[in-house]
Parts: C-alpha cells; structure tokens; sequence
C-alpha cells in the first residue's frame, strides 16, 4: 500500500506535473494489480505493454461497479464502499474506497480550488432521498463541509422547507457566502413551496443533478431558470461527480465544466465505444486520478462535448441507459 499512500500525497499536494505520465503510470500499475481491470484487458486482447499514451488507454465501462469488486490490490485493507442511489428494483454501484479520509480531503481541495475556503461559507445541504440511505459519497462530501466550515447555521435539511428558508432569511446579510447545496429534484420542490426567498448576494445555489424519478425530467435549462427565478439568483452553480468517481468538477452557472486537477476526459465516438470521437461530441470516457486504489480509467453513459475553450459541457445520457441518482439534464 506504499504505491496508494504516495500517490496520495501527490494528489493532495496537488503535484501532478504531468498528468499524461501519471495517468501511464496508474495504467500500467491497474492492468497488473486490478483483477477486474486486468481481465477486461486481456478479454479485450490488449498488451499493457503496448499503450504509451492517454489516447491508448482503455476504459471501464461504468456498469462493472455494479457486478465486480473493482479494486486494485488486497481487499481487505480497503475501509468500505460506497452505493449508488439507483432506482426501485435496480442494482446499485459499489464503488470500495482504501481511504475515506483522502476522498473527503481531496473534495475539499477541489472545491476550495474553485470557490477559496469553505470558512468563509455556511453550508446549507437539501439531500432528501441520499439522506434517507446510506453508503451516499454526496452525503459524506456534504457531511464534511458542513463540519469543516465550523458554522452553526451549517447543516442537512430534508424536507423542512420553512426551517431552510427561515435560515436564508437570517443569514442574507451575513459578511459570510451561503451555499446551498441541493439535489435537483429537492431543490425544484423548494422553489415552487410558495415560500417567500430573501433576495441574498451572498447566496450560491447549487445542484447536484438527479431527478431520481421524483419529477419529470427537464432540460438544465429550464431547471435552472426556475430556480434563478425563485432564488433570485443570475446563476444556478453544478456540481457533475458520481459514486464511481472521488473527483468532482464544478460549473459556476453556465453548465460548462473546469475539469479539476486530479481529472481529463477523453470523448469516444457515439457508435463505435472502442475509438475516440474525432468530434467536440461524444461519449464521456474519464480519467480520475482520485481513482488510484480502484480503477482510473471509466467509461461513463454520458454524453458530452468541448467548447472553444476547452469547457466540458455534459449534454445528458445515453438513450436507454439506467436512469442514476446523481444525472445531468440534457441541454
């Protein structure tokens, strides 16, 4: 576990010089010590040896947490695991972490990066449904927040809606941001509750994704235009992260994605899975440094594309792939 605590620090100290290089390098450590990893390999025919490069490297379909272990070395050195919501009847994710310590510290690290510390931020989490279960990655990221930011206004709500608003209202003028982090879902059901918002520039609302059958879907846009309207806020913020994955990037309001330090991502052709698109669209195959104890490398059912700007912007999901707890809406 040496290989686990030194890639550890690297990430944490945000010393990744390279990251084509670690990414090769966490390749090439996988396709030896990764049993499911390894197997999908030599199903697929492939020489570890052979690939040099990120383009080379091939991904995990995403569905694989649901039927293996997918964990790189002994087990039993690993401290848990964390599920997928799913839906009812459905088989969920499981997604073995070696360190839950790291996946709360690097979250943090991700989010201080884009929006400075979590100090200076009362946080505010509506997670009703990820709240009710457990083995949510989203409810311990929020959980430390909420402990980190060492506020007494910070904490979970589930469906005590006046108790949110009543706390809004009181922190409106406060020298300190308030972020309300929400699943999309919860969020939609407090904005049409007929309660009165304070108008508050201090406020960041920010959705998570996630429908979970609980609504209609709808696309981000019209989602968020009910909640800047509600909220009285010019941008509604997202956080794009999933329980198969220990990095999260952030959009601050135009649906488009800074990838983190820790994350790339590579988009293969719609219909051949086993290339790259040789368009701006196409699905989302992503590399998560974060990733290191279990598999790196994931093809998710996303679909995605790239602005001029070399912006993420993540369209919706494949068609007839499982509804998950944690979806973006389609643009």
């Amino acid at each position: 576990m040496n290989y686990f605590k030194s890639f550890q620090e690297d990430i944490l100290n945000f010393n990744i010089q390279d990251f084509e290089k670690k990414s090769i390098e966490l390749f090439q450590f996988q396709a030896q010590n990764n049993p499911v990893y390894k197997t999908y390999l030599n199903a697929r025919r492939i020489n570890p040896d052979d690939v040099g490069e990120i383009s080379q490297i091939p991904f995990l379909p995403v569905g694989f947490f649901k039927d293996f272990i997918v964990v790189s070395g002994d087990i039993t050195q690993y401290e848990g695991f964390y599920s997928s919501s799913g839906t009812s009847g459905t088989i969920t994710s499981k997604h073995y972490y070696w360190s839950e310590e790291f996946y709360l510290k690097n979250a943090l690290n991700l989010f201080e990066k884009e929006y400075g510390s979590i100090r200076d931020f009362h946080v505010l989490a509506l997670l009703p449904a990820y709240l009710e279960r457990k083995g949510s990655s989203l409810v311990s990221m929020a959980d430390y927040f909420i402990k980190e930011s060492d506020s007494p206004y910070s904490g979970f709500y589930l469906y005590n809606h006046e108790d949110l608003v009543k706390v809004l209202w009181e922190l409106k003028d406060d020298t300190k941001n308030v972020l309300l982090l929400g699943v999309t879902f919860a969020l939609l059901d407090l904005a049409e509750s007929n309660i009165k918002f304070p108008k508050m520039e201090n406020l960041i609302v920010m959705e998570t994704g996630g429908m979970k059958g609980r609504r209609k879907e709808m696309i981000r846009e019209e989602v968020h235009e009910k909640l800047k309207a509600s909220f009285h806020q010019s941008k509604i913020h997202s956080e794009y992260g999933m329980t198969e994955l220990l990095s999260q990037a952030y959009s601050k309001g135009d649906g488009k994605y800074n990838l983190p330090i820790t994350m790339n991502v590579l988009l293969r052709d719609v219909n051949d899975p086993l290339s790259l698109s040789s368009k701006r669209q196409g699905g989302i195959n992503i590399i998560d440094l974060a990733n290191f104890h279990s598999c790196a490398f994931i093809e998710t059912q996303d679909l995605g594309r790239f602005d001029d700007q070399g912006c993420l912007e993540v369209l919706g999901r494949f068609d007839n792939s499982e509804v998950r707890g944690c979806n973006l809406m389609v643009n």
